[in-house]
């Protein structure tokens, strides 16, 4: 879907939406139309959309009205962003190709205005690739939205804010490919043709370089399938900083649950184990798309977790790239074993004073936080302060779990340096502190759990049912708020 401005004088597709606030109906409101919405309960609540027919000197035309809720409210651009969202979840298959949204008398200002426009882009994302007796009225036929009479700053701030959705629609775009077309290769190329151009540094790490590092960890991981495993750095030098700041994410692009078998209902699901690289790359479009004035570099460990006659026992014991050793007790807990080989090579390749990773790391997360927020663990009350504001802000809220040392014994092996899984309980929290162990001292790092948070069961208010883009706008915002602050 694309967005294109027009001035007011410009011919008006038929479909012409306006916003109202709750308990604020138009004072120029047809009068069929606004007997209509009161007949319909219409009161400008969030997400609310009323549609009515009306006529006009060049014929009848179809009127929207979408509610953004008080106009005080505390999250104001959450409900208009809903409200742009509600809108396209309205007509996207409503056999309309284009939508008028008349800013004249919204009194929004152009960042308001462009948030309308943002939730409106991000509900419209569909994954119709491999459907192919789609009945056409299921089919989108929504393939543009007119911002008419936008507040002045609108274009400016929707040139930033279309550079975030894309990032976030190429995350969904590669969590939703089945596993088939997305492993650790593929991932790869689907980056490099994405980022192709936009100036962003890429480097790809390859089975024999990785095993000259002796990441026995990740390695441990990938022995068990056909697809070779792939390290891809992404760097975006947008500025000059001492050091950078790195994000790195869990990319299993399938997880059988290797010899430790998943249970076969299910297991489909795993082809979105890859969400914490989905969000990197993502994340690493964004800012290229949108010049961010900051140092980046973005770190996916690739991998197939199979269950063939080479694939890692449990009781094995690997020594990663750290020097560190680890007994294998469980091969299904295999997202920190690529983790915490992506996390030594980042640190000493480049030396970021701050990490963030990004996995869906433990099933216990979502029995704790089900798919409300994503967890967040750190070594630093600073940078998980201002995480936990950049989710606020966005809608990519995270909730603080602890660390510490009552946890930290949970995985201490009898035979190896750890073991890779800790009891039943606290299952999320010795996940975090076996990452720990991988962090250099001074390096601020924080760990996001967001295994309930990268695809949905259900359309939430600005995505449709399955893959989220969860992770992309919290780590946005943590670079326009604290990067290019």
């Amino acid at each position: 879907m694309k967005v294109v401005f027009r001035t007011s004088d410009a011919p008006l597709p038929r479909l012409v939406a306006r916003l109202v606030a709750q308990d604020a109906l138009p004072s120029d409101l047809d009068g069929v139309a606004r007997e209509g919405a009161a007949a319909a309960r219409f009161a400008g609540k969030v997400g609310q959309v009323f549609e009515a027919f009306v006529g006009t000197d060049s014929g009848v035309r179809r009127l929207a009205l979408a509610g953004t809720g008080r106009a005080d409210a505390a999250d104001r651009s959450a409900n208009l962003e809903k409200a742009g969202a509600a809108l396209t979840a309205k007509f996207l298959t409503s056999g309309e190709g284009s939508l008028a949204i008349d800013f004249s008398a919204s009194g929004l200002s152009g960042a308001e205005a462009a948030a309308v426009l943002f939730g409106a882009r991000l509900r419209a994302w569909r994954h119709d690739v491999y459907r192919t007796k789609l009945a056409d009225e299921q089919k989108p036929s929504l393939v543009e939205i007119v911002a008419v009479n936008a507040p002045e700053g609108t274009a400016a701030t929707w040139e930033i804010e279309s550079a975030l959705a894309e990032g976030i629609e190429f995350t969904r775009e590669l969590v939703a490919e089945p596993a088939n077309i997305i492993y650790p290769e593929s991932f790869v190329e689907r980056a490099k043709a994405r980022l192709e151009g936009s100036g962003v540094e890429i480097l790809v790490l390859g089975l024999k370089e990785m095993t000259d590092l002796g990441m026995g960890a990740l390695l441990g991981v990938a022995q068990g399938s056909v697809r070779e495993p792939k390290l891809l750095a992404m760097r975006w030098k947008g500025a000059e900083a001492d050091k950078p700041t790195a994000f790195v994410g869990k990319g299993v692009t399938f997880d059988t649950g290797g010899i430790s078998i998943k249970p076969a209902a299910g297991m489909e699901d795993m082809k979105w184990d890859m969400g914490g690289a989905g969000a990197v790359a993502g994340t690493m479009l964004a800012l290229a798309k949108r010049r961010a004035k900051a140092d980046v570099i973005g770190v996916c460990g690739l991998v197939e977790n199979m269950p063939d006659g080479n694939a890692q026992r449990p009781g094995d014991v690997v020594t990663s790239m750290s020097g560190q050793t680890v007994e294998v007790i469980n091969t299904d807990a295999e997202g920190r074993l690529v983790l915490c080989d992506a996390l030594t090579w980042v640190q000493k390749e480049y030396g970021p004073k701050t990490i963030v990773d990004l996995a869906t790391l433990t099933g216990a997360m979502i029995i704790s936080l089900g798919h409300e927020y994503g967890g967040l663990f750190a070594n630093d009350d600073d940078l998980a302060a201002k995480l936990d504001a950049a989710g606020k802000a966005t809608g990519d809220k995270l909730w603080r779990f602890p660390l510490g040392p009552s946890y930290d014994k949970l995985i201490d092996s009898p035979i190896a340096d750890m073991k890779n899984v800790g009891p039943r309980y606290g299952g999320s929290i010795t996940a975090a502190q076996f990452l720990q162990r991988y962090i250099d001292k001074g390096v601020a790092w924080a760990h996001l759990d967001i295994a309930g948070m990268v695809w949905a069961d259900k359309p939430g208010q600005t995505w449709d049912k399955g893959a989220t883009g969860f992770g992309v706008r919290v780590l946005d915002r943590y670079v326009r708020d604290v990067l290019e602050a």
